[in-house]
């Protein structure tokens, strides 16, 4: 079974057991739920819409992490304007530990 997952803007496949980074959560507890976008149980079955009215998602924080360092350089000839940058984006580290559907009725 696996669930994909919406996170930061960016979505995300996962199924329990995963270790994923996603975009900085800012959470005062470790335990994070998600509303999952869409569905895979183990039959293979599709599950998307309002048939995932009520399923989660739940997965542990982990801890902080930094994504590579990106290295910035602006240049004009003739000019003599030349500025360098870097940046690296900080992420936050999960663990999912379930995927919970609604109950059938």
């Amino acid at each position: 079974m696996y669930a994909v997952i919406d996170s930061g803007g960016k979505q995300a496949k996962v199924a329990p057991g995963d270790v994923v980074s996603v975009e900085l959560l800012n959470s005062d507890s470790d335990q994070i739920s998600f509303i999952p976008v869409l569905v895979v149980d183990a039959d293979g079955q599709v599950l998307t819409g309002p048939a995932l009215q009520g399923a989660t998602v739940s997965a542990r924080l982990l801890g902080e992490v930094k994504g590579p360092k990106i290295r910035i350089f602006k240049y004009k000839s003739k000019t003599g304007y030349r500025r360098r940058m870097g940046h690296r984006q900080k992420y936050s580290q999960i663990q999912i530990l379930n995927i919970d559907l609604p109950s059938k009725s």
